[in-house]
């Protein structure tokens, strides 16, 4: 009973936690008694009576369907509908081979499907890896180590470098902490940290009193209470947004599953209407009715369409990845060929998520420098010249103060560099390298940056005794401490306007500044913040900025021509994204429109509908805002690849049209959330997968616009032979024939099409284009006709010529065989004209499939076990030669009705 009042303390604690959400924008004292804990945290009874009402700190593992219901759920696929039908179809007739491959193709592509699905529920296992395993905290009066699964709201924890924080927490106490979010927030450099609170509306990036489960602690120490664990944490919020983000099919899927609706239904009114005539005007038999009704099935349901669009997407994913781009599922090969917009992320994707310095300003000059990252592979000039440091005494003591105070150093792995330690150290140090720089100074003391005083000072010693203050951090506590400022050698009173000046230039620019300063020092070993109060020498200021990859500036120019938005999202600030964004050329105005989180979250959603289209920069943007950004943009009719490599990503990569993870620099989580990833990191990549991605739609186009006339000329030749009375010119089993030889041989050839001219100029198609337009439509119906007339009419001359049934048959399906191939070169081409050389070239396999027809119809016509098999028989050299100039004729018609549909601008 004693325990009563303090279990009831417990729950009010639990139920007050939701306070706790404000707990960046709430002092340490409200924090604490919100919490009803103190700085000394809990005792273990207090912890375990809230561990069982709040749970463990981890996140819940969703429902997941059984490996049964996963694998059954790939059938449910208009594709798969069609080849189940064909096979279906096929064993009625009794082709139990036919039947059974087509059946073994669907069972394949489900296989495939189901091996290649999951990527949400990975991408939570990924998620719930990235939690503390441990943490350091204070119970019953002393620091402990316990599993990171038994803290609760009103734990005080202690964080120390290195360490991943275990949930998330109101800071107490900090020193000099400085924590890595960029997988939350975007930012790329880590968030200097203090107890003091902000605002209520201050976004993720801005809540310097909190430190969020998940990230890690770049530099110092600091202690924090437990405000959430588990899902409640804003790590748990991610979760819980992917798990209830509803994924979007890619315009391919969308659109063949409408097409095959709209065919299924054709297909039955025609069926029926055949049936009556058939029955009422000829008083064809129940039995003879169906046989042709199946048979005229068969003939219209393209079945070879799906395993030529999944071949043509298989190829596809390895030309992918000889371009860097990984491909996790079939479909969204082809997504990325159909996009109208890019969200892209900034740090990492578009720049190259390592600091480097761009300039260097002295009261002499403005120096460049070049290179870019943590290499030491650059220069640094002056008007474009080289500028020598022994000609530049006043740019020499800039990097020697920076070189020397600096925490940071640099190794070389595989060659790449990389920075141990603090990211804009890193580019100083750098910057030292590229110099030549080697300051012989061995370090006495130092006291290092903290948020509070936002400056470090090492107190160096040179070879020959003398010691100097050396100060590097913001240019405004430098200034207002400095009285003087180097000039040739010399010091000068300090011109206060000249620097503000310059930092308001470098900071416009969207460069983070640093500046450097220096005086004298005594003999002590021990120096103080006093010692910097007063009497520094002002050097200069670096402006160091994540700098752009020269490649993804081409591919952002390319991407506008080829009538794609690039639009950035970054959790930077938005004067950061407004400078890379002029300078990636992704906007030309110089002060272009951009929304900031605070001003997305006052924002509805119908008023961001209308701005969206015409905003191309967001900055401190959340996970939550990022979704909004992306469904805005569906909203409007666009088909959106979104990028990234944060876990805060994921979200907006799984509702997009198409997620684009970075395959270096990006979470397992985010990877894992994505239909591509791209393994150099690099937006260029992105470009050359939307080329590609325009190419294998191009080729699908084609082999549907290819596959239909072959259907559509067999079910007409049935068709006619029903409503005109007479006897079936084709037998169902050679019907199949021609479906086998011409849908699955000839239409690959089309598979391995180069891209056509002008790819990359073209807009992208509108999103309720359908996979076969009305031109199209005419097209097809064209061809049909002109194929089956051809046919017919070798079927009534040969019957008119006293040949048998099962010659004039032959000759008919021969006809089929060949009026296709000569579509096939009309078909290379879909928007020019085929009547050139290059029609015969560029594509060995349209060749090889030909001479693979020629062959397997010369078994068909003139070996006795085909001639058992298919009811066929043999054929002389006048009924090929006819067969060839009908031929030749077909190919030229459609290349006058294309050039007649150019005229009119289909």
């Amino acid at each position: 009973m004693a325990r009563a009042p303090q279990a009831a303390q417990n729950q009010r604690a639990i139920e007050d936690s939701e306070f706790a959400g404000l707990a960046h924008a709430r002092s340490r004292a409200d924090i604490l008694a919100a919490l009803h804990t103190t700085p000394e945290g809990l005792d273990a009874a207090d912890a375990s009576a809230r561990l069982a009402a709040t749970g463990p700190n981890r996140l819940p593992e969703p429902p997941r369907r059984s490996p049964l219901k996963r694998f059954l759920a790939q059938f449910n696929n208009v594709l798969i509908y069609v080849l189940i039908a064909a096979a279906v179809l096929k064993a009625i007739l009794g082709d139990w081979i036919d039947a059974a491959v087509i059946g073994a193709v669907a069972v394949i592509n489900s296989v495939v499907g189901y091996l290649q699905e999951g990527k949400a529920e990975q991408a939570l296992d990924s998620i719930r890896a990235m939690l503390s395993v441990s943490a350091r905290v204070r119970r019953d009066g002393r620091w402990v180590d316990v599993d990171a699964e038994t803290l609760v709201p009103g734990d005080v924890v202690r964080i120390g470098s290195g360490d991943r924080i275990p949930a998330d927490l109101r800071l107490l106490e900090v020193n000099n902490l400085q924590v890595e979010e960029s997988a939350l927030t975007g930012e790329s450099v880590p968030a200097a940290k203090s107890v003091t609170h902000v605002d209520f509306d201050a976004g993720l990036g801005d809540r310097t009193s909190m430190v969020y489960s998940g990230t890690i602690v770049a530099a110092g120490t600091g202690v924090g209470v437990v405000t959430a664990t588990g899902t409640a944490t804003e790590i748990g919020r991610i979760q819980t947004l992917i798990t209830e983000v509803e994924t979007i099919d890619t315009p391919l899927t969308r659109k063949l599953a409408q097409f095959g609706r709209q065919l299924s239904v054709l297909i039955l009114v025609m069926a029926a209407v055949m049936l009556v005539v058939g029955r009422w005007r000829y008083q064809f038999s129940i039995e003879e009715l169906i046989s042709a009704a199946i048979g005229f099935a068969v003939a219209a349901i393209p079945e070879g369409l799906p395993a030529v669009v999944t071949v043509t997407l298989a190829l596809g994913v390895q030309q992918m990845a000889r371009r860097r781009a990984i491909t996790r599922k079939l479909p969204a090969v082809e997504a990325l060929g159909s996009v109208t917009v890019i969200c892209s992320d900034k740090t990492g994707t578009l720049t190259q998520n390592e600091m480097t310095v761009r300039n260097v300003v002295t009261t002499r000059h403005r120096y460049a420098v070049t290179g870019a990252g943590y290499a030491p592979d650059g220069d640094l000039e002056l008007d474009g010249a080289p500028a020598r440091l022994a000609d530049h005494p006043d740019l020499t003591e800039v990097i020697v103060t920076m070189a020397l105070c600096n925490d940071a150093r640099l190794t070389e792995t595989d060659g790449r560099w990389q920075v141990v330690g603090e990211p804009t150290e890193g580019a100083l140090r750098a910057l030292a390298r590229k110099a030549g720089v080697d300051a012989p100074m061995a370090r006495v003391a130092e006291i290092p940056f903290e948020s509070a005083h936002k400056f470090m000072v090492t107190l160096d010693e040179a070879p020959d005794g003398a010691r100097w203050l050396h100060v590097k951090g913001a240019p405004d506590r430098l200034l207002e401490r400095s009285a003087t400022q180097l000039r040739a050698g010399a010091a000068e009173p300090l011109d206060r306007d000249f620097w503000d000046g310059w930092v308001d230039t470098l900071s416009g620019q969207g460069l983070r500044v640093l500046a450097a300063a220096r005086r004298p020092a005594g003999t002590g070993d021990e120096i103080a913040l006093d010692d910097v109060d007063s009497g520094l020498e002002f050097l200069g200021v670096a402006g160091i900025v994540d700098p752009p990859r020269p490649e993804a500036v081409d591919a952002i120019a390319n991407c506008h021509s080829a009538g794609i938005r690039v639009k950035m999202i970054t959790g930077d600030h938005v004067g950061t994204a407004r400078a890379i964004a002029r300078e990636m050329g992704i906007v030309d105005r110089p002060d272009p429109p951009a929304l900031t989180g605070a001003d997305l979250q006052a924002m509805s959603q119908p008023r961001l509908r209308e701005v969206v289209g015409e905003v191309d920069i967001y900055a401190r943007t959340s996970p939550e805002h990022k979704l909004r950004i992306v469904s805005a943009l569906q909203a409007e009719g666009n088909v959106v690849a979104m990028t990234g490599d944060g876990v805060n990503d994921a979200p907006a990569l799984t509702r997009a049209d198409i997620g684009v993870a970075m395959g270096i620099k990006g979470t397992e989580a985010t990877k894992e959330a994505a239909g591509i990833v791209l393994a150099d990191d690099n937006f260029a990549t992105i470009e050359k997968a939307v080329e590609e991605g325009r190419r294998i739609y191009d080729n699908i186009r084609k082999s549907v616009l290819f596959l239909l006339p072959a259907n559509g000329s067999q079910s007409l030749v049935i068709l006619v032979a029903i409503l005109f009375g007479f006897a079936l010119p084709l037998q169902p089993v050679q019907i199949l024939w021609v479906n086998l030889v011409t849908g699955v041989t000839l239409a690959l050839a089309l598979v391995f099409e180069d891209a056509e001219e002008g790819l990359m100029n073209r807009p992208p198609r509108p999103t309720d284009q359908p996979v076969v337009r009305l031109a199209d439509v005419s097209m097809i119906a064209l061809v049909s006709v002109l194929v089956a007339g051809a046919a017919l009419a070798l079927f009534f001359l040969g019957r008119s010529g006293g040949h048998p049934q099962a010659v004039a048959q032959t000759a008919a399906v021969n006809m089929l065989a060949m009026g296709q191939f000569a579509y096939l070169f009309n078909c290379r081409f879909l928007t020019s004209s085929s009547l050139r050389p290059a029609a015969l070239r560029g594509n060995p396999w349209v060749w090889r499939t030909g001479a693979a027809l020629l062959v397997l119809q010369l078994l068909f016509i003139y070996t006795p076990l085909m001639n058992s098999w298919f009811h066929s028989a043999p054929i002389g050299w006048e009924s090929w030669a006819v067969a060839l100039g009908f031929s030749v004729l077909i190919f030229l018609i459609v290349e006058v009705a294309k050039a007649v549909g150019r005229r009119l601008g289909y």
